[in-house]
């Protein structure tokens, strides 16, 4: 995908001309990356909400307890976007940069269940309102105070 295909899914994304079978969840992730770098983390958030809630009620589907939107899901996606983002130090996107986004593990449809319970995640409340997550990861274990310390530039101390 290039800048220009992206602009392109943004734009029918907003204007609800979008075709659903094309609304995957890497479309979703490609919107929430677009949202991302052109706007502050709390006005994507919105955006990002309130467009798929939009487009949802566009295409003839409803934001409902068993389908539609997922507070926990896009909310789980997003801030692993812009954690990528923050970490890279990507301020605007090149073709390059879009080719290398798209090979990150983490947007794996499935990479949610990571952190996850299934019976948690597809819960009406997980759907409604954020849920934090209740399975840990391996990537997610706590830091030793070697590598803390290599974060700061110093040896660990003895």
């Amino acid at each position: 995908m290039t800048q220009e295909q992206t602009a392109w899914l943004v734009s029918r994304f907003e204007d609800h001309t979008l075709p659903k079978e094309q609304w995957t969840h890497t479309a979703h992730c490609m919107v929430a990356l677009w949202y991302c770098i052109k706007y502050p983390l709390p006005l994507a958030v919105q955006k990002i909400r309130k467009g798929i809630q939009s487009y949802n009620i566009s295409i003839g589907g409803a934001n409902t307890d068993t389908s539609g939107y997922h507070e926990t899901i896009t909310l789980f996606y997003t801030t692993k976007i812009a954690d990528y983002l923050i970490t890279k130090g990507i301020l605007e996107l090149t073709d390059e940069q879009i080719a290398l986004f798209l090979q990150q593990p983490f947007l794996a449809r499935d990479y949610i269940f990571h952190f996850y319970d299934t019976g948690r995640l597809l819960s009406k409340e997980a759907r409604r309102y954020w849920v934090s997550p209740d399975v840990p990861d391996l990537l997610h274990q706590p830091i030793s105070p070697k590598s803390v310390s290599s974060l700061h530039g110093r040896p660990p101390a003895s």
